[in-house]
C-alpha cells in the first residue's frame, strides 16, 4: 500500500521538530546562534564494532587518529544505530525515523530481492531528510562513499556527491565508482577521504555538511601487504593465507589513517575550531559465518552480546565520537547519555540554526545537551524490529523486537515465545534475564513495543526469525554393524 506522506508525518509518535520547540528544548539556546554556523563532517565506518578502537578498549588494533579525536572531543558509550544492518541505519539517520516505518527492514538489494521482502527499491525521496534541510538553509552538502539507500544522493538533498552502492534496482541507481573491485578495495578509504578533502577545500569559505561514508571494515576486505605489515605477527609465516585478524585489523588501521588525513586538513585550513566532526559505525561487526566475511569476520563488539543483524547490544550499539572545540568537552567519556542515529537530524539542525517545519515529527530527540556536555535524560524509547535470520552463534540470535527505555531493555517475539528483560547499565552483556523478577516492567515496555510493531507496514517474516534454537542431538534408530 502506498505511504500517505502527510498522514505518516502527522501520525508518527514523536517529538515535534519545530524550530521554536527545539530551541526551547535545549537549555541555554533561547536565541539562534549569531556566529558563523558550524561546518559538519560525518565520518561513518561500515561494520566496525564498538570494541574495535583503542579508545573503546581494543589493545591490538592501532587507531591513533580516532583515539586522538576522542581526546579532543567526547566519546559516548551508549550510542545506538536505528538498524542492525546498513540500509536501515542509513535511512534512519537521513530521516530521523525508525527505518521499519519505511519498510526498510534489511539491506536494499535487487528489485526481486526487495520485492520478496516487501521492501522498496530506494528510500522514498519525498521524505524530509537531514541534508535537504541543511541545503535549503544555505549549507553546501556533499556525500562521498557508501550510500546503499538506492537512487542518486542528489535526490535527497546533496548538492555534490560521488557514491558507491546506489542499488541498481532504483532509478539512476547504478554507480560507476566501484570501490568494491578487489583492485581498488584496499584504497577505498583513501579514495573516499580524497574526495571529502577536495570538497572541504573547495567550500571552506561557506558553511558545509559533508558525509564520508567508508566501506571499511565491511567484507570483502583485501588489504595490501603494506597495510598488513603491522599485524604480520598474528599470521603464521609457514601458511600462505593470512590470519583473519591480520586482514581485519589492517583495514581498520588504514581507515583510521585516512581519517587522520582529513583531521589534518581541517587543521591546516583553520576549520577545525568551527567544525562538528562526528565518527560512528552503521552496525555491529560482521560474523565469520557470512561467506564474504569468512576470512575477516572478527571485529569486536566489545563486552556485548550480539553482532551484525542481532538486536542485542553488540549489533546496535556502536562507537560515537563528537569533536566541536569550545562546545563539546575534550577528553570526556559519557557513560550516561543514551543517544541514537535518529537524533542526528533534530540535533544537527539545531546547531546549524535550521528552522524545521513546526508539524514535522519523528523518532529522534534533541540531544544538544549531551553533545555539549550537560545533563541529558532521554525522553523517548528506542525500538527495533528484525524480521530475518541471524547468522552465527546461537547466543547472538536475539528475539525479533527490542525496546530500550531508561535503564531497561526488553527483547521479545510478538507471540511471547521469548521474553528477555535486561537492566543495561548493570548488565551490558545481557546475560541476566530479569523478566520473571520484574513482570510489571515487562508489561510496561511490551505494550508500546507491540503497538509499534502492529503499526508497521506488513511484510514476510523469515521462518527462523526470533529463534535461537540449536539442533540438539537426538537419539537415532540403532543401526546394526
Amino acid at each position: 500500500m502506498p505511504l500517505d506522506r502527510r498522514a505518516f508525518l502527522r501520525g508518527c509518535s514523536g517529538l515535534a521538530f519545530g524550530a521554536a520547540g527545539l530551541l526551547n528544548a535545549a537549555e541555554g539556546f533561547d536565541q539562534p546562534r549569531q556566529v558563523r554556523r558550524p561546518n559538519i563532517v560525518f565520518v561513518f565506518a561500515d561494520d566496525l564494532g564498538w570494541g574495535d578502537l583503542g579508545c573503546y578498549g581494543n589493545s591490538t588494533i592501532k587507531t591513533p587518529n580516532l583515539d586522538r579525536l576522542a581526546r579532543q572531543g567526547t566519546l559516548f558509550t551508549s550510542f545506538y544505530v536505528p538498524g542492525s544492518v546498513c540500509s536501515p541505519t542509513r535511512a534512519g539517520i537521513m530521516t530521523g525515523l525508525f527505518p521499519a516505518r519505511l519498510s526498510i527492514h534489511g539491506h536494499l538489494a535487487t528489485a526481486e530481492q526487495n520485492r520478496a521482502r516487501a521492501m522498496p527499491n530506494q528510500l522514498d525521496p519525498s521524505l524530509p531528510t537531514l541534508p535537504r534541510f541543511l541545503s535549503q538553509a544555505g549549507y553546501v552538502t556533499g556525500h562521498y562513499g557508501k550510500w546503499h539507500l538506492g537512487g542518486d544522493p542528489a535526490a535527497y538533498g546533496f548538492v555534490k556527491n560521488r557514491s558507491v552502492d546506489r542499488a541498481a534496482a532504483a532509478p539512476q541507481g547504478k554507480s560507476d565508482w566501484n570501490l568494491w573491485d578487489p583492485k581498488l578495495r584496499a584504497r577505498s578509504s583513501e579514495m573516499i577521504i580524497d574526495e571529502t578533502i577536495g570538497f572541504v577545500v573547495r567550500h571552506r569559505d561557506e558553511p558545509f555538511y559533508v558525509q564520508a561514508w567508508l566501506l571499511d571494515t565491511h567484507a570483502t576486505l583485501n588489504p595490501s601487504q603494506e597495510q598488513m605489515k603491522p599485524y604480520e605477527r598474528m599470521s603464521n609465516p609457514a601458511i600462505p593465507h593470512k590470519n583473519a585478524y591480520t586482514i581485519y585489523a589492517a583495514a581498520a588501521t588504514d581507515a583510521d589513517k585516512q581519517i587522520g588525513r582529513l583531521m589534518q586538513k581541517l587543521d591546516e585550513l583553520g576549520l577545525a575550531e568551527n567544525t562538528i566532526l562526528i565518527f560512528s559505525s552503521d552496525n555491529g561487526p560482521e560474523d565469520a559465518a557470512i561467506g564474504n566475511a569468512g576470512h575477516s569476520g572478527v571485529g569486536s563488539p566489545g563486552p556485548f552480546r550480539g553482532r551484525k543483524r542481532s538486536l542485542y547490544e553488540g549489533g546496535v550499539r556502536v562507537p560515537f565520537i563528537v569533536r566541536w572545540p569550545g562546545h563539546t568537552p575534550a577528553g570526556k567519556v559519557d557513560n550516561q547519555s543514551v543517544l541514537s542515529g535518529v537524533d542526528l537530524l533534530p540535533t544537527l539542525c539545531l546547531f546549524a540554526g535550521v528552522k524545521l517545519p513546526a508539524d514535522l515529527q519523528g523518532d529522534g530527540v534533541n540531544a544538544a545537551a549531551a553533545v555539549e556536555g550537560r545533563s541529558f535524560v532521554r525522553t523517548k524509547p528506542l525500538m527495533w524490529e528484525w524480521r530475518f535470520h541471524i547468522a552465527g552463534h546461537t547466543l547472538n540470535r536475539s528475539p525479533m523486537l527490542a525496546i530500550r527505555d531508561g535503564k531497561w531493555k526488553l527483547l521479545m517475539n510478538s507471540d511471547r515465545s521469548r521474553v528477555e528483560l535486561y537492566e543495561i547499565p548493570n548488565d551490558p552483556s545481557e546475560m541476566t534475564n530479569l523478566s520473571e523478577k520484574h513482570p510489571d516492567m515487562v508489561e510496561r515496555l511490551a505494550g508500546p513495543l507491540l503497538a509499534w510493531q502492529r503499526s508497521l507496514p506488513k511484510g514476510p517474516v523469515d521462518p527462523g526469525a526470533g529463534s535461537n534454537r540449536y539442533p540438539w542431538p537426538i537419539e537415532q534408530p540403532r543401526v546394526r554393524p
